[in-house]
């Protein structure tokens, strides 16, 4: 099972999206994305996973 750091970075590699592409687009600040990807922050806020679903215009659901 792939965690949600893993399903962000899938979900901005599909649309060759950067790290800074998504991080302009979101506005979660980048060290966060990172981590996030990273799987050091295993369980984000739902508002950042939120955020970042809106930003790259996919269901929260397809990330968690």
């Amino acid at each position: 099972m792939a965690t949600i750091g893993e399903n962000i970075k899938k979900a901005r590699n599909t649309r060759s999206l950067t790290q800074d592409d998504l991080v302009r687009k979101s506005g979660v600040k980048h060290t966060a994305l990172t981590k996030i990807e990273n799987n050091v922050v295993v369980k984000p806020s739902v508002q950042s996973v939120a955020t970042l679903a809106k930003a790259r215009d996919v269901a929260i659901e397809r990330l968690v």
